[in-house]
């Protein structure tokens, strides 16, 4: 029952999300695609009817040019002097008119009144007849129009004015066509015109719906994974389906968890490795204070170990704390140098020796070749001496008896360069590039927080040096740390002097 109810639960969840993606992108996605489409039809079939009705009121407007052109012959001979002699060819023209069920013509007299109909109804001289007046005042006796009756029928019509040999009008024939078959042919037009839109956007709505699910569907798919990794399950992958956008975003996800993953399990051993570090030297001075307490003076030769080991413990404690200290002002940003000229040579023979009788006491050989001279360097002396003694240190650390470390330093380029080599078991191939990591340790049974190579490189950038490490397992590790020298500037004699 428990299991049903949560399968119920994360149906209505995965439904919750898909209503709300199709109501975000979605709908945003369809209502710009469609928006835009359906300008693209509204002028697209604007300009296609309005070029259709063009085309057949044109056509119509020839068809009446034509009829009109015909009077010319039909009163070239006769029917030109008199009236009486144009009403009788007038009216046997209308008789005889072929058209009669296409358009209505109309005989005018000489004043202007109708004579004739093709209709054979007794014609309705109210209605609006502006083609008429045009072909009086015109030159060519010929006029136009488009317009409603007074019925609200719209018609086309055409005028021509018959005149004698003398100037004078004997009368005027008029076409007319009703263009309501004319209308309903465009409106017929534009409905198959909406009806083709309105399929095409039917079409752009299921495709756009189909290609936004294949998105949408994906999406949803990475932000679960998203959301679980989130939560700290950095063993979630997405299942990429292809090799596109998503595809991309996919593999960046995973690699992201992977990153994650491993950020996890080196901060959990940077964790362990710290507690570590720091339950050694307090059980050892909590160990001799408890003698010291319980001896309490009586054995001079056990005070002072017990002493020597309480402040060697408390020196140790003190670096780790400083050190995890410096690598928080390093991850915030805040780690500053306090830059002065320094002699490197010296801070680097200071750091040798102190390491003299230690490499002594574990039978461990430390050589170092000491130049004439190198150049003074910019820098901070406190850091520096940090990284030489940080470099140092591991080199003893990963040394066995018997092993050498060689410290040899040279000016070249412009450049000091100062290589510490050992004779040690070297750094795996694999995990060479990911050495200079926080929190990396390529070998746990070492003690070490893990930071240090990570805050020695990040203090060689500081300097605008470098810090590289080469390293071959089983044969040893060579670390070169390089820092820019000051530019030395030639000292002038007095006679160069008074040249210049």
């Amino acid at each position: 029952m428990k299991e049903t109810e949560e399968a119920i639960q994360q149906d209505t969840q995965a439904e919750s999300v898909g209503s709300m993606n199709m109501k975000g992108i979605a709908r945003r996605w369809l209502v710009n695609s469609l928006g835009i489409i359906f300008l693209i039809l509204v002028v697209v079939v604007g300009v296609l009817s309005y070029v259709i009705r063009g085309s057949i009121y044109s056509s119509i407007q020839a068809t009446l040019d034509g009829r009109s052109g015909e009077l010319t012959n039909v009163f070239s001979g006769y029917g030109r002097s008199s009236s009486t002699e144009f009403n009788t060819v007038a009216r046997n023209y209308v008789e005889n008119f072929s058209d009669k069920e296409k358009m209505e013509l109309m005989v005018f007299n000489s004043a202007g009144r109708i004579l004739i109909t093709s209709m054979g109804f007794e014609p309705d001289e109210t209605q609006p007849m502006p083609d008429y007046e045009a072909a009086l005042h015109s030159e060519d006796n010929f006029g136009t129009w488009t317009g409603s009756l007074t019925s609200g029928e719209k018609v086309m019509a055409v005028t021509r004015v018959v005149r004698n040999n003398m100037g004078s009008m004997v009368g005027a024939v008029r076409y007319v066509v009703s263009l309501e078959p004319a209308e309903h042919q465009v409106l017929m037009v534009i409905a198959f015109l909406c009806c083709m839109g309105a399929l095409v956007i039917l079409l752009v709505i299921i495709s756009n719906y189909s290609f936004i699910r294949s998105i949408l569907s994906p999406i949803k798919k990475i932000g679960d994974t998203a959301k679980r990794i989130a939560q700290g399950d950095f063993s979630a992958r997405i299942e990429k389906s292809r090799d596109d956008e998503l595809g991309v975003l996919c593999d960046t996800i995973n690699e992201m968890a992977v990153e994650l993953g491993t950020s996890e399990k080196m901060k959990n051993d940077f964790i362990s490795s710290v507690s570590h570090e720091l339950r050694t030297p307090l059980t050892a001075i909590k160990g001799w204070a408890e003698t010291l307490t319980e001896i309490a003076g009586e054995d001079k030769e056990t005070t002072d170990r017990g002493m020597g080991v309480i402040i060697r413990e408390s020196e140790r404690l003190s670096g780790l704390v400083e050190e995890l200290l410096d690598f928080s002002r390093m991850q915030s940003g805040r780690m500053t140098l306090i830059l002065e000229k320094i002699d490197i040579l010296a801070e680097l023979g200071e750091a040798v020796y102190m390491f003299s009788e230690r490499a002594a006491s574990e039978e461990k050989f430390l050589l170092y070749e000491e130049p004439e001279m190198l150049s003074p360097v910019m820098g901070d002396v406190n850091r520096l001496r940090q990284v030489f003694v940080n470099i140092i240190d591991n080199a003893l650390k990963y040394t066995d008896k018997g092993g050498t470390i060689s410290v040899i330093a040279q000016e070249e380029g412009g450049m000091i360069r100062i290589v510490i080599s050992d004779t040690g078991c070297g750094i795996p191939a694999e995990h060479l590039p990911n050495v200079k990591k926080k929190f990396y340790k390529a070998n746990q049974t070492v003690r070490g927080s893990g930071i240090g190579l990570a805050l020695a490189d990040e203090i060689m950038t500081l300097h605008n040096g470098s810090l590289e490490i080469e390293s071959h397992e089983g044969i040893g590790t060579a670390v070169t740390i390089s820092i820019p020298a000051m530019p030395t500037t030639p000292v002038l004699k007095p006679e160069e002097g008074k040249e210049q």
